[in-house]
């Protein structure tokens, strides 16, 4: 049974757990002292076999090629650090516990100490922690060990000249960064990349969002007929693999044989008034700029519109009536009641929009390879950041570490962004609710 009538000194059960587990025996809770010490000593072994030359490799990046491997030393480091970090919270808890179980001997609140009754506290009070904990476990080695090797990557010189094992890779601290920002090539091409990719993510994301929303408001009309063949000719493009309908556009807007050039335009000057010469999507830079924005906007307006058909048939009739008796015409109606409830449901969902283009691969690889021409740098002149990247570590000289720079500007970028959007429109707030 749990004991309430000991008193206990807080100030020595904290001291004494500054060796984990200890705290707990002197708590009498002898379970939670055993699985706390393990822990300690657990870390202890590993520290000393593995965790100092680890920590040791990751400080120096090894000192004799063919010997030392930087990148494995990188990795190595990464991973101690990690463990370090969980072990240094496990630490800290392991203090707060024993303090604040001290103060329930103290207050007269009821103590575990039994081993049973300690498991059951833990499965009835930590079952939401124990569910989550392997959720932790893969989030920590699939994202946050990755992104942390990225990051160091980043502050080294690991380049085509700096390849391990016969190359040691070297600390520089942020002279990619510099690089980036201050060096007369990267500059240039970082400033055109990014110019661009800004022009992208905004242009396509918004023509996609118009596009599902124009198309969702008026296949929900009450006059329009046949509105579940409207649906489904909407979603064709959502339905067929992005990765072939980008491969078809590519040989569509292809400049000499592609259907746009032989079919189409030649279709359209028999119009009057219309003369159209044949347009070079494919080799001229403003054309093929012009044309994937165009396909992005196609591939993405499907799922806007499926989103927002779900929105609107979620709103009260009553409104639109009370708003047409107040005298209310279409385009009021659509302002003052679609389009908010539109944004109040769908604004995350319209920022990830914008944030997904921002790094859109496919559609700049796919179409033109990220051509034509090229902005300096690797970079071609329809390259976005992410595929500036890819160039950057697949080339004939690959530059890693300006790539891991230019993929944590990508982040914070992207992550700033996310953050004041939703902060501004309340998005996830669920307070009150």
């Amino acid at each position: 049974m749990a004991t309430t009538s000991k008193q206990k000194d807080v100030k020595k059960a904290t001291l004494l757990s500054l060796i984990p587990g200890l705290g707990q025996f002197y708590n009498e809770q002898k379970f939670k002292g055993i699985i706390f010490l393990g822990v300690f000593i657990a870390f202890v072994i590993e520290l000393f076999t593995f965790g100092v030359s680890a920590i040791d490799g990751f400080i120096t990046l090894g000192t004799v090629p063919m010997e030392d491997h930087s990148l494995f030393l990188l990795i190595e480091g990464t991973l101690q650090i990690i463990i370090t970090f969980v072990f240094v919270v496990f630490y800290v808890f392991n203090i707060k516990d024993a303090k604040s179980v001290a103060k329930k001997w103290n207050s007269g609140q009821k103590v575990n100490t039994t081993t049973k009754e300690i498991i059951n506290n833990m499965l009835d009070e930590g079952f939401p922690y124990l569910l989550t904990l392997p959720a932790y476990i893969v989030m920590t080695i699939a994202i946050i060990f990755p992104v942390l090797v990225t990051l160091f990557m980043a502050f080294t010189n690991y380049d085509f000249k700096h390849i391990p094992p016969a190359g040691l890779i070297d600390w520089v601290g942020v002279k990619n960064f510099f690089s980036i920002f201050f060096l007369s090539s990267y500059r240039a091409t970082f400033g055109a990349v990014f110019s661009w990719t800004v022009i992208w993510t905004i242009c396509a994301s918004t023509l996609q969002i118009v596009l599902g929303v124009l198309t969702a408001v008026v296949a929900n009309q009450q006059f329009i007929k046949g509105k579940r063949w409207f649906g489904v000719i909407f979603l064709l493009p959502w339905a067929v693999p992005a990765f072939i309908t980008i491969m078809s556009f590519s040989n569509i807007f292809n400049d000499s044989i592609g259907a746009i050039n032989t079919q189409v335009i030649p279709m359209l000057n028999h119009l009057p008034f219309v003369d159209i010469g044949a347009v070079a999507w494919k080799t001229d830079p403003f054309w093929t700029k012009v044309a994937i924005i165009m396909i992005q906007g196609w591939l993405g307006f499907p799922y806007i519109y499926v989103m927002t058909t779900g929105i609107l048939q979620s709103i009260p009739e009553e409104l639109y009536e009370a708003a047409k008796i107040d005298g209310a015409n279409a385009i009021q109606r659509f302002k003052s009641i679609t389009m908010p409830m539109i944004l109040f449901v769908a604004a995350p969902i319209f920022v990830t929009q914008y944030t997904g283009n921002f790094n859109n691969f496919s559609m700049i690889y796919l179409f033109n390879n990220g051509g034509p021409g090229s902005v300096g740098g690797g970079a071609g002149s329809t390259d976005i950041l992410i595929s500036w990247i890819y160039k950057l570590t697949t080339g004939n000289a690959p530059q890693y570490s300006v790539a891991a720079a230019v993929t944590l500007i990508i982040s914070f970028i992207v992550i700033s962004i996310s953050l004041i959007v939703f902060k501004k429109t309340n998005a996830f707030d669920m307070e009150g609710k």
